[in-house]
């Protein structure tokens, strides 16, 4: 501790180094097609690390004639890679057995989706082979594109009316420890086409007029970038979780709308998710269960129908007060906005026990969180009681 009026010369930067983590052992660059630069930057983000000490290897990149990714190779040891005959023809493939033998601290193998030639090695498929690396502690440096993964794949499929027949499982993907975007703007990407920068001349033509149509590659963009998206919001909020923030970090619209299980519940739902919709947020719909709140099940599991035809996550939670209830799942799930029907209680009924609208209203504003209180619709009799 320095005293008032001492010069404190400890140096600033100390203890910096060691907060700020290191390069995740599983790195990879994801884009929205071939062409915007994901071999490039894995070789730069190599060479760096060559630069700063690393053991530095080449497991496999595939340059396709492009004289700025060979470039981009100069000064890396690249593993030999294994000639394989299959069917009358000769085939380069990874070496993996290789790469293990050599043990090098850092690998980088290009496009991660890629099926093994048979008889070639160890797997089917490249991303098993990455796999392995892990396994046997070397880093891996890889390259993706959006159209590959699994969970995408048949979307581009309709999207685009190309077959997508290499694929690697999201949970592949999702297992790295560092995902970035590699973007380019469609217009740019069809401009490197016609320049020769992605494929031969004799490929231009139909590459611009097919796969790499405008619309195409705006589609395949948006893609990647919510991909890319979803993840960074998980990190962020199992930061947020982790480290116990005790505030809002407004970073994106979140919504979650109350469900008491009233007859017009539905409509509550219908309204948060057009609200939602608008600023294209995630919805979480709410029941607190309660010795106070009343609920009639039917018209809950209708209200819970209704959340799930509308794309909203559906929870049921405990709670001795309803509105410390919702208010707290709020704040543990970063929620920016509450979504509440209006009470149907008598003005003595809410004398006598209170509102929770009023209270949620006044817990929320602690936390920072806004409520919209939406006017419940009138809701004609039943038959039986007219």
């Amino acid at each position: 501790m320095t005293r008032a009026g001492e010069a404190d010369d400890r140096d600033p930067r100390a203890g910096i180094a060691e907060a700020v983590a290191p390069a995740g052992r599983f790195r990879l660059y994801l884009g929205a097609a071939a062409g915007v630069g994901k071999t490039v930057a894995m070789l730069d983000e190599g060479r760096r690390r060559a630069v700063r000490g690393s053991d530095v290897v080449v497991g496999f990149v595939e340059t396709h004639g492009r004289p700025h990714t060979a470039e981009a190779l100069d000064g890396l040891e690249v593993v030999a890679r294994k000639v394989v005959s299959y069917r009358g023809a000769l085939f380069e493939e990874m070496d993996a057995d290789a790469v293990l033998a050599r043990r090098p601290e850092v690998v980088l193998v290009d496009e991660l989706a890629h099926t093994n030639v048979p008889g070639s090695g160890r797997h089917p498929k490249r991303y098993e082979d990455v796999l392995d690396f892990l396994a046997a502690g070397i880093s891996v440096i890889s390259t993706c594109n959006v159209q590959h993964l699994e969970s995408i794949a048949d979307a581009v499929e309709e999207i685009t009316g190309v077959a997508v027949r290499e694929r690697v499982p999201d949970w592949v993907v999702r297992a790295a420890d560092q995902i970035e975007l590699v973007d380019s703007s469609p217009e740019q990407l069809r401009r490197r086409m016609l320049h020769g920068n992605i494929y031969p001349p004799a490929k231009v033509p139909d590459a611009l007029a097919g796969f790499f149509r405008q619309e195409n590659l705006t589609a395949l963009r948006e893609l990647a970038l919510r991909f890319v998206a979803d993840e960074t919001e998980e990190e962020l909020l199992a930061f947020l979780s982790a480290h116990r923030v005790a505030h809002v970090w407004e970073t994106t619209e979140r919504l979650m709308v109350a469900v008491t299980g009233a007859p017009d519940s539905g409509g509550v739902v219908r309204r948060a998710a057009r609200m939602a919709a608008r600023t294209k947020a995630e919805l979480h719909a709410v029941h607190v269960s309660s010795d106070e709140a009343r609920t009639d099940p039917a018209a809950l599991a209708q209200a819970r129908q209704v959340s799930e035809d509308v794309g909203a996550s559906w929870h049921e939670i405990t709670a001795d007060d309803p509105a410390r209830g919702l208010v707290r799942f709020a704040a543990e799930h970063q929620v920016t906005q509450i979504v509440l029907g209006s009470s149907r209680r008598s003005r003595i009924q809410e004398l006598a026990r209170g509102s929770v609208v009023a209270r949620v209203l006044r817990y929320a504003a602690a936390e920072g969180v806004d409520v919209h209180v939406i006017a419940r619709r009138h809701q004609p009799p039943r038959a039986e009681e007219r």
